[in-house]
């Protein structure tokens, strides 16, 4: 059973939400809910209750990325005595994170309100989904702080999914991207009123959770591998995948109803 103590964690009908809930700071990340996240996504790799995760923030922001007291002030002091060894530990810590969400079959929809920014901007890019609104400022930051764009796998993941030169021109003046923006870019899947945000992301999960729950994890397995592929190799693998998700139940179930005239009830078998 997951039980985080920093963060939120609730389950209705087999979707998890996590609520990042420091609302008078921006919902900033501390080394504990690093680790906790970490531990909750790996968690999630062998759980038969949970389908879709929805990610999100409280107060009307999203993450403003790592907390200056609890994080940045230790980095500045690691690096002050020559602790590159620990500096090291935690940014590889930080890509943990991102292996981990990316690792976990099921599908992460991101609810983006308000400020979205550094790690938080990180997390949300690498959720499946976004669901944003026009208020939203997603700042990928680190070049204000004197660091380089490539954090957290920025560099590898954000041109995919809105194009080498906007990416580039985020990360190096690490300017805020506006909710509009992230919209018309791609980075949005959809774009939301404030206060339809939670309800459209909950139905987006809702919807993705009434999937073919192993399906769908085979879907998201070959959007991580095929990256590094050629087309035949790519071809390959999900010929293989596919014949793997032809010998499901949840195959069998779908062509019953279909003959029945019905709605299909998958079961994630």
């Amino acid at each position: 059973m997951i039980t985080p103590v920093h963060f939120q964690w609730t389950v209705e009908r087999r979707v998890a939400t996590i609520t990042l809930n420091r609302p008078e700071r921006k919902n900033p990340l501390t080394f504990e809910s690093y680790e906790e996240l970490i531990e909750t996504f790996r968690a999630l790799t062998t759980s038969t209750d949970v389908r879709c995760v929805v990610l999100t923030g409280s107060g009307g922001n999203f993450c403003s990325g790592g907390d200056v007291h609890d994080i940045i002030g230790p980095l500045v002091a690691m690096r002050d005595r020559g602790d590159g060894e620990g500096l090291r530990r935690f940014t590889r810590m930080t890509g943990d994170l991102v292996k981990a969400m990316r690792g976990c079959p099921q599908t992460i929809v991101a609810a983006v309100d308000g400020v979205c920014a550094g790690a938080g901007a990180i997390i949300a890019m690498v959720s499946d989904l976004r669901v944003g609104t026009a208020r939203s400022r997603i700042s990928f930051l680190f070049n204000r702080v004197g660091l380089a764009g490539c954090d957290m796998g920025a560099c590898a993941f954000l041109p995919r999914i809105i194009g080498q030169g906007r990416a580039a021109e985020l990360l190096y003046l690490g300017r805020s991207m506006s909710g509009d923006e992230a919209s018309q870019w791609g980075f949005f899947n959809r774009l939301v009123a404030p206060d339809q945000l939670s309800t459209s992301a909950t139905q987006l999960a809702q919807e993705i959770a009434a999937g073919p729950s192993f399906a769908n994890g085979i879907t998201k397995t070959m959007l991580n591998q095929e990256w590094s592929m050629s087309l035949e190799q790519a071809i390959e693998a999900e010929a293989q995948a596919q014949a793997l998700c032809m010998q499901t139940e949840d195959f069998r179930r779908a062509y019953r109803a279909f003959l029945a005239k019905q709605k299909p009830v998958f079961e994630g078998n």
